[in-house]
């Protein structure tokens, strides 16, 4: 089986930034698409990047959009999440996942097989 793991997590004031990790490993990824998710205590999980993992494309959700950028390391099966500007509002765990399916909208959770445990990012004000 796919695993991945998230690192970099922590407790930040606003306007820092922080960079989250994820560790895949169990398989070759080729073009699958990679991708981010977040969920707040009482909130449902909600997309915030992707990234096509042989490749360039990147989609954002809008309240990251300028602020976060997604970016891999294919020799390193790893994909990343820079975190600038962080605000309050962005206090959740964060997941990574993985989808082998073609063309499906990249926001959608339930299209992504695969999910990390999550790392925690809490933002002070």
């Amino acid at each position: 089986q796919v695993q991945l793991v998230e690192s970099g997590g922590g407790l930040v004031q606003a306007g820092g930034s922080l960079r989250l990790s994820c560790a895949a490993s169990g398989r070759s990824f080729g073009s699958y698409i990679m991708g981010w998710f977040r969920q707040a205590p009482g909130k449902e999980r909600e997309f915030v990047a992707a990234i096509r993992w042989s490749g360039s494309r990147t989609s954002y959700a809008d309240s990251v959009m300028g602020r976060f950028t997604i970016s891999t390391d294919n020799a390193k099966n790893t994909v990343y999440l820079q975190m600038n500007s962080l605000k309050p509002e962005d206090t959740a765990v964060y997941y990574c996942a993985v989808s082998t399916k073609l063309n499906i909208d990249i926001a959608a959770s339930a299209k992504y097989n695969y999910w990390g445990q999550g790392t925690q990012v809490a933002v002070s004000s």
